[in-house]
């Protein structure tokens, strides 16, 4: 069996962009990054996030509206090689009236029934919900606290989880 796959959302569980504005989680370093004509977007990384995220056994694939740009911009401050990432485009920020997050399908189809988790700060029990209905495999929606990030405990929940998937 592949190893399962970890869905990685940038703004919220690598770049805590809820922290207060003047204090820099400890350990996290400052980039400014223009996506789009306007000011420069600030994101806080750590740069030991990388090689923590690859220790877990997954195969890692951006889930961000950073989409490609985050090989670009985030894979390199963090120490990730360069990713595949779900395609979001048609379907940024688009609402649904079954309250499922726009990104949530998308994801589900990628995974195309092999085993995942994935990480962000704005999934709900919607989003368990739909998984469960359309995804025949295990699945961890695992939220992180975007004033915080992945911490600790985050990494151990998503250790855990691969741990109980069939070798």
């Amino acid at each position: 069996m592949s190893r399962p796959l970890l869905f990685l959302d940038v703004d919220g569980p690598l770049n805590p962009y809820a922290a207060q504005p003047e204090r820099r989680p400890e350990g996290y370093t400052t980039i400014r990054v223009t996506l789009t004509a306007g000011r420069p977007l600030r994101v806080w990384l750590h740069p030991g996030h990388g090689r923590a995220l690859l220790d877990l056994g997954y195969d890692l694939c951006w889930a961000t509206t950073w989409m490609d740009a985050a090989n670009r911009y985030i894979a390199p401050v963090i120490g990730l090689p360069e990713l595949p990432y779900v395609d979001f485009t048609g379907a940024l920020f688009a609402t649904r009236p079954d309250g499922v997050h726009w990104k949530t399908e998308r994801i589900v189809a990628y995974a195309e029934g092999r085993p995942f988790a994935w990480v962000d700060d704005e999934q709900s029990p919607a989003d368990d919900t739909y998984a469960a209905v359309h995804h025949p495999a295990p699945a961890l929606l695992h939220h992180v606290d975007p004033r915080r990030g992945l911490l600790p405990p985050d990494f151990t929940a998503l250790r855990e989880f691969a741990a109980t998937l069939p070798a």
